[in-house]
């Protein structure tokens, strides 16, 4: 699950995670695998990280909303 709530003093919408330490910690590993810098695609380590982490298949579109939103954010940030 995930609820947007908007925070009127600074204007932004906030997005809550699921729950689940296993959505979490999944995050915290394809976070640290783009920071090493390897070769593989956004794409792949989602996939990779939903078998590791044994995922729902809910949870495994979480995570693939959850960066294709990080990803639009920061190419408006550039």
């Amino acid at each position: 699950l995930r609820f947007r709530f908007f925070n009127p003093r600074s204007k932004i919408m906030t997005t809550i995670m699921p729950g689940g330490t296993a959505v979490r910690k999944a995050i915290q590993w394809i976070s640290q695998k783009r920071e090493e810098g390897g070769k593989t695609s956004l794409m792949s380590l989602i996939d990779q990280a939903c078998i590791r982490f044994n995922l729902a298949p809910k949870d495994c579109d979480f995570l693939h909303r959850f960066f294709s939103e990080q990803e639009t954010k920061k190419m408006k940030a550039d």
